[in-house]
């Protein structure tokens, strides 16, 4: 498999989710709670019928390959390379009608993410990534669609930084106290954005993204993305973030030793 034929996959896998998922945003679509009485998790048709569509593609494709899905689990997640699929990440944010989520996809290769995208349909954005070189395409000014290379930006200190997580809602007692901390420290939090945070860090508008006790389908896909642009990407302990748990992106290598410090503290 070249990194053409990767690259060209990768977009064919990104568009069919796009097209499954945008008919049914901000229409009147239900949503099941998968948290069993938890914290509201919510899964809608929209979800399992962009999984079902991209599993399928992987499956005629590549039949050695890997599967892990959020919405249907894992197949042969031993295997040499291994996709990663989220359908929508942000699926709160779907259900409410905000453009703050995305279809990530990622590709893993004995266990480490290679290839990552973040696609937004309804913005017409996408962010794709190789842990080398990270891009973005989507309208400019003028509406035609345009693409450029992204680099997260330069910030020395948390004094000067933005710091973003989904919500604090998603974190335990403990985890909550460490994120309080750096968002102290910070001069500025956002909540609510979920894959997009990221994003916007690989593009270098925020500083820093710090969220609890995420799965490897929230977070593989975002690696290559991130690490492309210049960014560094761990657990809250410093060691890899590709199985999930608790994770922090910055862009800056300054700031992540000065947040890890608050985290453990």
């Amino acid at each position: 498999m070249t990194a053409v034929d990767l690259a060209a996959f990768v977009e064919e896998l990104a568009d069919l989710a796009g097209r499954t998922v945008l008919p049914f945003f901000r229409t009147a679509i239900g949503a099941e709670d998968k948290s069993a009485g938890g914290q509201f998790d919510p899964v809608t048709e929209a979800d399992r019928a962009a999984e079902v569509a991209m599993r399928r593609r992987i499956r005629e494709t590549f039949a050695l390959h890997g599967i892990i899905g959020e919405e249907f689990g894992a197949e042969r997640p031993d295997a040499e390379y291994v996709w990663v699929l989220d359908p929508i990440d942000g699926t709160k944010s779907f259900i409410s009608g905000m453009p703050t989520w995305g279809c990530l996809i990622g590709l893993i290769h004995n266990g480490r993410p290679i290839y990552g995208v973040m696609t937004q349909p309804f913005t017409r954005e996408r962010f794709v990534g190789d842990g080398e070189v990270a891009r973005w395409r989507g309208p400019g000014l003028d509406h035609a669609i345009t693409e450029r290379k992204l680099h997260t930006r330069s910030c020395a200190t948390l004094a000067r930084a933005t710091v973003m997580t989904t919500s604090p809602l998603l974190y335990s007692e403990e985890a909550l106290k460490a994120f309080r901390r750096v968002e102290k420290a910070a001069r500025l939090s956002r909540y609510g954005y979920d894959c997009y945070a990221f994003a916007m860090l690989a593009a270098g508008h925020v500083d820093c993204v710090i969220e609890a006790d995420v799965k490897t389908h929230d977070i593989a896909p975002l690696m290559p993305i991130i690490e492309g642009a210049g960014g560094i990407i761990t657990t809250w302990t410093g060691g890899d973030a590709a199985q999930g748990g608790n994770v922090i992106a910055v862009g800056d290598p300054r700031l992540h030793a000065a947040a890890l410090n608050l985290l453990a503290s």
